[in-house]
Order: structure tokens, then sequence, then C-alpha cells
């Protein structure tokens, strides 16, 4: 449960009546052609867009076992990879989707989401052609910057869209699916690297380079399938298009339905109410209370993300399996693979139930359950490498520090999966939503940054005592988890969208729909003859 400083500071609710109308709405999503159409096309599209992310991942993961990759980049003649090298390799992903954060916002309002995506999945086509034919680790380093300057517009673009076009009743579901992708995405680089392990010469490691294009390709292929967003389209003063959508997808073409034109209304007033005298700047993060409580939230979510210690199993799985002994490359890989497919099959399940949970609840689940592996996961480490340092094996520990790498996933993607994208699009109204969810990416590309540059030197430097950090952190996400969650489930966007704010506006959004839906008696009566259907 929340805290009472939470409750108390959450002041601009109102009674959520688009949201209690279309989730009295009987007839499934899979019933509605259109609607089902659209869904099924946000897979490529939208939904794809962390498949890149995961690649990536697991890629850089499963190349340090490939000793052709070692070969080429690492210290002749041994190909081994100082601690520095092999942490801005990796960081270079993060550092160059810093470098873009501060353009993502102007783009975003500027072209729309789709051409936001098309952009920036363009930039990482293009970097992974340049990632393939690297003839340096210079020239590769590039190539990941350009890799990580492509993808922030792609997932602030493609999760705001998914939110801005699901209907009501499906909007938490699908925005949680967003992060599912990342796991496809792990076991597809885990697969293919796994299968050029043996391939003879460089092709070892340019081919899962240059096949981290090909989510990017389907992006571009299919992102004009699907339209564009009618929240932004209504702020373009284009709300004929908008209607047109809503009434498509949300009312299978009935341009009549008064769900859609209370849909229309609500948005439009609460645009308007919203935008006031907002510059659509990032300086609008601070302007209020309400904001810099917003941008707090984010900023720690983005921390969050990356520094609960998942960057150790996602990028430097190699370098914890040799600290306990479990050096041979081929059962490393077949580790790797075995870590990806159960994180996809914990993902899928876990992004289906945690959407029905209260948001704070998941969020407590999730800090808590990674504390309590992390203590334990420190603890085994502890006992492998002791016994190793006396020229002994304890397979016990080995087991736990196994066992709980695995048990780390479902405890992860709780709430950092399942749910960060689905509470940041409702955490942040329309009009910062691009620039909110950019500041997010900001830290979590920070952290990200740090913590893939910092892990192999601190695993070098002090080894299992480096996993005592983690335990820390993973207290202080607990405490901030109480005092600054707000819980965002069981409204529409345009309902949360006034959350820390006056009461008043959300009320005068309200009553916009009220007044397309008939005015309150009517409102009435349909609500109870869809509780009736």
């Amino acid at each position: 449960m929340a805290s009472a400083n939470n409750r108390k500071a959450q002041t601009g609710t109102s009674d959520p009546i688009i949201q209690r109308i279309a989730d009295e709405d009987t007839v499934p999503w899979y019933k509605k052609s259109n609607l089902r159409y659209l869904y099924l096309m946000l897979f490529p599209t939208c939904m794809g867009i962390e498949l890149t992310s995961g690649f990536d991942s697991q890629m850089i993961n499963a190349l340090q076992i490939v000793p052709a990759w070692g070969n080429y980049f690492g210290d002749r003649p041994h190909g081994k990879f100082s601690g520095e090298l092999k942490g801005i390799i990796a960081a270079a992903y993060s550092l160059g989707a810093i470098l873009s954060l501060p353009l993502i916002g102007m783009v975003n309002d500027r072209f729309g989401r789709r051409w936001s995506i098309f952009g920036g999945s363009a930039i990482m086509a293009a970097g992974a052609i340049i990632q393939g034919f690297s003839v340096n680790a210079a020239m590769y380093i590039i190539a990941r910057l350009l890799l990580g300057f492509g993808i922030p517009t792609c997932i602030v673009s493609g999760s705001a869209l998914i939110g801005e076009l699901s209907h009501p009743k499906e909007r938490a579901y699908l925005t949680s699916y967003f992060n599912v992708s990342f796991y496809f995405g792990q076991i597809l680089a885990a697969g293919i690297c796994f299968g050029t392990n043996n391939v003879a010469g460089d092709y070892a490691w340019r081919i899962p380079s240059w096949l981290q294009m090909c989510p990017s390709l389907i992006q571009m292929a299919f992102v004009f399938f699907i339209p564009e967003s009618p929240r932004w389209l209504i702020s373009k003063d284009r709300g004929e298009e908008a209607y047109k959508i809503l009434a498509t997808y949300h009312a299978e073409g009935d341009h009549e339905s008064e769900f859609v034109k209370a849909e229309v209304a609500h948005i439009s007033t609460t645009l308007k109410l919203e935008v006031g005298d907002s510059k659509k700047s990032y300086l609008d993060l601070f302007k209020t209370a309400g904001m810099r409580r917003r941008s707090l939230i984010s900023a720690m979510l983005g921390l969050f993300t990356q520094w609960s210690g998942n960057t150790l199993i996602s990028y430097y799985l190699s370098d914890i399996l040799n600290m306990i002994g479990q050096s041979d490359s081929i059962f490393q890989q077949q580790i790797n693979l075995a870590i990806s497919f159960w994180s996809l099959v914990c993902g899928v399940i876990i992004s289906i139930t945690m959407v029905r949970m209260k948001r704070v609840t998941a969020a407590y689940m999730c800090t808590i359950s990674l504390l309590v592996v992390y203590v334990a996961w420190t603890i085994a480490m502890q006992q492998s490498i002791v016994a190793m340092e006396k020229g002994s094996r304890n397979n016990a520990a080995n087991g736990a520090v196994l066992f709980l790498i695995f048990a780390y996933k479902p405890a992860y993607q709780i709430f950092y999966n399942a749910l960060t994208y689905t509470y940041l699009v409702e955490l942040w109204p329309f009009a910062e939503r691009s620039h909110g969810i950019s500041w997010f990416q900001l830290w979590s590309r920070l952290a990200s940054f740090a913590t893939t540059f910092v892990n192999p030197i601190g695993l070098e430097s002090i080894g299992w005592k480096y996993f005592i950090t983690y335990c820390c952190i993973l207290v202080f996400e607990i405490a901030f988890v109480y005092f600054y969650f707000p819980e965002t489930s069981g409204r529409t966007l345009e309902e949360l969208a006034f959350l820390f704010e006056d009461k008043s506006l959300a009320e005068e959004a309200n009553e916009s729909a009220v007044k397309a839906l008939g005015g309150p008696k009517h409102v009435e009566v349909e609500t109870s003859k869809n509780s009736l259907a």
C-alpha cells in the first residue's frame, strides 16, 4: 500500500468515467476485427523495438565467450580484454543513447510517433552495418554509439504510441508487453552467437553484428501500416483524423459511437488544460511541484532499472561464471541461452498477471524479492570464491549461484520489466509524455553506462564484495517506493493527467466527457445497461 504521503499528494484524481465504461464492454478485443488488426500490427512496429536492446545486451554478453571476437579486438596474441576496454565497448550503446536524448522530445512533438520510430530505426540499421564491417575496436565502438543513438527515439515513441492507440480496456496489458520483446531479442542473439561460436574466422562475430539490424528493418517496413497517435493529431489541430482513428479501432468503424465522442471530448479538453502555457521543453519538467515529483520518480526509476544488478547478468555473465570456476565456453553459452528462454517465459507470464495488480504493490514485490535474491547471491559467491582460493570447489555454493541467477529474472520482471513503461505512460500527461519518458531514458542510460563500465572493474578489483553495493542500492529502492510511488492503476491516461495537480482540472475534463455522453443521467443509464449486459 502507498504511504500516507503518497495518498495526500494524489490530489488530482476524479471519477474514472471513461475507464469504467470501457471496462464494462463485454466483447473481447479478438472478436473486433479492426482492433485485432491494430494490436497485431503493433507487435512488429512498436512491441519489437526492445528486440534491439535485448539483442544488443545478449550479443555483447555472448561474444565475450566467442574466441574469434576476443582474438580480433583483445590484446594480442592472447585475445584478452582489459576491464576498461570491455567496459567501454559495452557502455558505448548507452553513451550513444545519452547523446540523442536532448533531441527526442522535439522530434516526437514535431514529426509524430511513427516518423520518429522510422528515423531511429534507420540510424540503428546503419550502426549495425558499420558494426559488422568494423576493422578495429574504435570503429566497433563508434558503430555501437550509432546503435545507441537510435534506440531511445524508438523506445519513447513506441511506448507512447502503444498507450495512445490502445483501447482503455487493454492499454495496461499492451504497454506491459513492450519490454517482453527484449527477451525475444536476447534469445535470438544467444542462439545466433551459439551457432556461430565455432565458425571459422571473423564471421563468428560479424554475422551476429550484422543481424542486429533486422528488428530495425522490420519496424521501418511496417510502421506506416498503423495509424498515428490520436492525441498527437488533436494536439496539431487534426481532430477529424483523430476521431476517425478512434472510431475505426475503438468502435469498429461506428462514427456515431457515444464512447468515441466522449473519448475525443475528454482528450481534447484535457490537452487544452494540460498545455496551457507549456512550452513543451525540458524546463516544463520542473515548473510545478507535480512535474518535479514526476521527474524525480522517473529519474529514480531510470536508475533502478539499471542499478538493481541486472547488468551483471546481461553483460558479464561470462565473468561471473569464471569466478565460480565454470569457464568452459560451451557450458557458458548453454547457460546464456537457457537464461534467455527462462526470461522470456517469466516475462510473458508476469506481464499477463502483474497488470491486474496495484502498481505500488507490484513495485514492493519486485524490490523486496530482488533484495532477498541478491543477499543470498552475495553469500553464495563468497562461499564459492573462498573455496576456490583454498584450491577446492564448493559445489553447493556454485549450484546456489546458478539457481539465484535464474531466480533473479522473475523477481526483476515483476515491476521493472512488466510495468516500467505502463507506469511511465500513466504517470506523464500527454503534453510532457515524450519529454518525461526521455528524462527516464536519460537516467536509465546514464546508469547503464556507469554500471556496464564499472562492473568489470569492480569484479576484477574486489570480487564478490562488489555484490554488496547492489544490496545497499536495493534497500534504498524499497524506501523510495514507500515514500514516493503513487498508484496509477484503473484509470485512463486522461483521468491520470492531473494526478498531482488541482482536482478541479480533472473534474473539468470529466464534465466534457459527460456532456458528450448526453449528461449525468445518460451516463448512469449507459453504465447500468452495460452492467446488465
